[in-house]
């Protein structure tokens, strides 16, 4: 079975644990909901990434307490670049599906719009 690629992001007003568990929380609902069929179950994995703004907590604990408990997970910092978007959320998220690469549905939340506008255009 092949593995896809899911792309999604979202931002957070401030760095606290609640806000960042509640953010990932909506992001990785948007994305089981926008890719019919998705189930955890059919996760293979999830890197996380967050700003350097963002040190409360982990993002894949919001992915445990929403039953992913049995996902490989991994959380890291993105690279620092000057002027980039601040309170950032993202991850890549595998998903094991039959589904074409051309159907999978990438989601951007918040201000992270700015940082795919062509995909989010494209939904």
């Amino acid at each position: 079975m092949p593995t896809r690629g899911i792309r999604g992001a979202t931002t957070v007003a401030e760095n606290e644990v609640e806000t960042i568990l509640q953010a990932t929380r909506e992001l990785l609902e948007a994305i089981l909901k926008e890719n019919d069929g998705m189930t955890h179950e059919d996760v293979g994995s999830a890197i996380f990434t967050v700003t350097e703004d963002l040190t409360a907590t982990f993002p894949a604990q919001a992915a445990r307490q929403m039953g992913w408990s049995m996902v490989p997970m991994m959380c890291a910092r993105e690279i620092p670049v000057p002027g980039s978007l601040p309170k950032v959320i993202r991850v890549l998220v595998h998903w094991n599906t039959e589904t074409p690469q051309s159907d999978i549905k990438h989601v951007y939340l918040r201000d992270a719009v700015k940082l795919r506008p062509d995909l989010v255009a494209a939904q």
